[in-house]
C-alpha cells in the first residue's frame, strides 16, 4: 500500500489556509511566506492582512485546507486568537493543524512561555519572530505526514 505524503506527485498538493489576524496589517512577511510554502509544495490560499478568526475558518471551509497558518506581528496575537481552536471544532475542522507565528505577545516575554500559551490555546505549532519560513515548511509536512500514516493505522 502506497503512503500518501504531502509532496506525492500522484496527490494534489495539501491547501492551507495564511494571513494575518486582527487588525495586524503587516504584509511582507505575509507574501513571502506565501511565495516559500508554494515553493515548498502547497496549494496556498492567502487571506491577507486584518483576517478575522471566522473568515480563517471560512476559508478553510470552503477550500478543503489541511492548514490554518495564522501571522501577528503587532503583539496582540494573544487576544485575537482567543478561542481560535473551538471555533474550528464548532465548524467541523476538529482535524485541522493550526500553526502561528511572529511577534505573539506584547513586550518581552520568554518564548518558552509565549510558546506553551499558544498550545494551551489549541495551536499545533508556534514560532517565534524571525523563525526560518523553511521550519515551519517542515514542520507542515512533518505533521501532515503523521496525520495521513495515523489515519491509515485506523
Amino acid at each position: 500500500m502506497k503512503t500518501e505524503t504531502p509532496n506525492d506527485s500522484s496527490t494534489p498538493p495539501p491547501t492551507i489556509v495564511l494571513g494575518v489576524i486582527g487588525a495586524d496589517c503587516h504584509a511582507v512577511g505575509n507574501r513571502i511566506l506565501e511565495r516559500l510554502f508554494k515553493d515548498g509544495g502547497f496549494k496556498v490560499v492567502n487571506l491577507g492582512v486584518m483576517v478575522s478568526q471566522e473568515e480563517f475558518i471560512s476559508a478553510a471551509i470552503e477550500t478543503g485546507a489541511r492548514a490554518i497558518l495564522v501571522s501577528s506581528l503587532y503583539g496582540h496575537g494573544e487576544m485575537d486568537c482567543q478561542g481560535f481552536r473551538e471555533k474550528c471544532s464548532e465548524a467541523g475542522l476538529d482535524e485541522i493543524l493550526l500553526y502561528i507565528g511572529g511577534n505573539l505577545v506584547v513586550g518581552k516575554t520568554d518564548f518558552s512561555l509565549v510558546r506553551e500559551k499558544f498550545l494551551k490555546m489549541g495551536f499545533d505549532q508556534v514560532f517565534p519572530p524571525g523563525a526560518a519560513p523553511e521550519e515551519g515548511i517542515a514542520a507542515l509536512k512533518e505533521d501532515l505526514a503523521r496525520r495521513i500514516v495515523a489515519k491509515a493505522g485506523n
